[in-house]
């Protein structure tokens, strides 16, 4: 019910990210908090990059597509303020990719490669979606 999914605890990644940060090299992480993905990503990438996510690998729970239908608010907006089912964020090398996400799944966390970091010149805000 919507009663159930807004009284849903907040996930907690601690465990798992201690356990993580002892196997893999993470070079960033972001909760998705107030600020969603839009706001929160940047704090953690230096100046002069910027990540581009790819919308299309993940899918949306269902409460915030509710929550933008019912609220007539765009889709860049719905990445500004929500974190749209992506709880955490880790910036890794391109080459350990692979390597995190066994580690995660290994820790029976459901981690999904979302996007990739990239020049800040060849994109118009610090986080873009394709």
């Amino acid at each position: 019910t919507l009663g159930e999914t807004l009284l849903a605890p907040t996930r907690i990644y601690v465990k798992p990210l201690l356990q993580l940060m002892q196997q893999q090299t993470l070079h960033g992480i972001a909760h998705i908090t107030g600020g969603g993905l839009s706001d929160n990503i940047p704090r953690v990438i230096p100046e002069g990059l910027a990540v581009q996510l790819d919308s299309s690998s993940w899918v949306w729970p269902d409460i915030f597509s509710w929550l933008q239908q019912q609220g007539n608010i765009a889709t860049a907006e719905m990445y500004r303020t929500f974190n749209c089912g992506i709880g955490m964020v880790l910036i890794v090398s391109a080459e350990d990719s692979a390597a995190v996400i066994a580690s995660l799944r290994e820790l029976n966390e459901n981690p999904t490669l979302i996007g990739k970091v990239i020049n800040a010149a060849a994109a118009a805000e610090a986080v873009t979606f394709i």
